[in-house]
């Protein structure tokens, strides 16, 4: 690992020497010694940083899939003028995925410039354009992949290959959770994992403690959460003796991450099970903030959603550190509308629309959004001519994704996509330069959070990324 790598503080020498004692005393010291070690992390988060930060947390709204730009928050005008006509004849075309390449589709929806910025917002999100003025809408995004898996993990890991570790897994790494009783990378699991699978959440080639840990929604969140042993102190006496043959085994044969790593992940499974049933407690919010995220609502996904974005600020306002919501099943494929765009785009609206607003709201009143990066948006965009007659394939030339909070700019749009929102041709912003960004609004140099791999440094943006300065506050 790079000497230059963010970490929690080395208690190297302690350590070895906790490890070279009697196998009782290491035992005892061995809860402590993690909980100090937790401690550290959380003082490396505010006083070990590269810069002041903007951001102590990031919550990740995942639109697996790819919403479509043109029918969300990038307007294209033209294509009323030129609906139905051939696109060939327009301005050049690319092969797609799926090489199916109709004719200009206009959008179904009406664009409104909405807060006092005018920025404008498809009709699809009502809730959302209220919330106008709290968006940095970038509208410039480009990825190197066009189908879901590779993207999926290029977004994610900016790599297109599987097996590199996740941005939340980066994140927690450098700065670990500013709480010890839960994980500081957190993956709230709405019914859709995105294709290439919890890869996208893994840890890769950092230690394990870091991968990102799935709560699903209802009652059993999560796996293993209620204690099997029938007498109370049973399951800490159990924790204690793998402690201890841990310990005896690292004196023996030397420390090694996979171990402590192992450890690390008993001791907060076991701290979560008396911290996560009050988490998930929401029994005990007003009636006003249950609205809010439209956990009343008649649409059973909206609820859904609602809830894991309640569950987010709940989890914010306990120190978790990276957060990512995956999409609920709304009897369609995700946002991947390669026919049906219409009931396929209002499904996926009507079910993340009220509970994102109320997320922001939320976040704001509680004056927690100022400290946590929200961000909005999928693998890639969609074509702006059809597949088919009502579909539109995937684009990943030119596409938008959206922030707010945690020190970027609101109502504003960054960027722009051609007359057609077909290619990104100002400003272009790629998936490196948003991981850059994250990671700059987190504390962080991007280009010094490393760790040695594989004979060499290696870091999220790989060699690239450049920090966006102009969306920042």
């Amino acid at each position: 690992m790079s000497a230059s790598a963010i970490r929690p503080m080395d208690f190297a020498s302690r350590r070895d020497m906790l490890l070279r004692c009697a196998s009782g005393f290491g035992a005892m010291a061995a809860s402590a010694l993690m909980a100090e070690e937790q401690k550290s992390r959380a003082a490396t988060a505010t006083s070990g940083l590269h810069f002041a930060a903007k951001a102590k947390a990031v919550i990740y709204l995942y639109m697996d899939g790819g919403p479509s730009q043109v029918d969300t928050f990038d307007p294209k005008p033209i294509l009323d003028r030129f609906n139905g006509k051939n696109p060939r004849e327009l301005f050049k075309v690319d092969p797609t995925q799926f090489n199916s390449i109709g004719n200009v589709l206009a959008s179904p929806w009406k664009f409104k410039n909405c807060g006092q910025s005018g920025l404008p917002v498809s009709e699809l999100f009502p809730y959302v354009a209220r919330q106008a003025d709290k968006l940095c809408v970038v509208r410039s995004m480009i990825s190197k992949f066009p189908e879901h898996t590779s993207a999926n993990y290029f977004m994610h890991t900016g790599s297109g290959l599987q097996g590199r570790p996740s941005w939340g897994a980066w994140a927690s790494y450098g700065l670990g959770s500013l709480n010890q009783d839960l994980p500081g990378f957190i993956v709230l699991n709405g019914g859709l994992i995105p294709p290439g699978g919890l890869d996208n959440f893994n840890s890769g080639f950092l230690p394990s403690a870091y991968q990102g840990s799935i709560f699903k929604t209802g009652a059993q969140a999560v796996a293993n959460l209620n204690p099997v042993e029938k007498r109370t102190g049973q399951q800490r006496a159990v924790l204690d003796l793998a402690a201890r043959l841990d310990k005896q085994a690292m004196a023996r044969d030397g420390a090694a991450d996979a171990l402590d790593a192992a450890i690390a992940n008993q001791e907060t499974a076991f701290r979560m099970q008396a911290s996560v049933p009050e988490l998930l407690a929401i029994s005990g919010e007003s009636s006003a903030t249950r609205a809010l995220y439209g956990l009343d609502a008649a649409y059973e996904p909206t609820r859904t959603f609602g809830q894991q974005c309640l569950i987010a600020r709940r989890l914010v306002e306990r120190g978790a550190r990276f957060l990512e919501l995956t999409c609920p099943s709304v009897g369609t494929d995700r946002w991947d509308q390669h026919s049906g765009l219409r009931s396929g785009h209002e499904r996926n609206c009507q079910a993340v629309d009220q509970p994102i607003a109320g997320l922001l709201t939320d976040l704001a009143s509680r004056g927690l959004l100022d400290s946590t990066l929200v961000l909005f948006g999928g693998e890639f965009g969609r074509t702006p001519f059809a597949q088919g007659s009502d579909g539109r394939d995937h684009n990943p030339q030119g596409f938008t994704v959206w922030l707010a909070g945690g020190g970027v700019k609101g109502g504003m749009a960054y960027g722009a996509t051609d007359e057609w929102g077909y290619r990104a041709v100002e400003n272009k912003v790629e998936v490196h330069d948003l991981h850059a960004t994250m990671l700059h609004l987190l504390g962080i140099d991007h280009k010094r959070l490393t760790f040695r791999y594989g004979g060499r440094d290696m870091r999220l943006t790989d060699v690239h990324g450049e920090v966006q300065t102009a969306i920042l506050a």
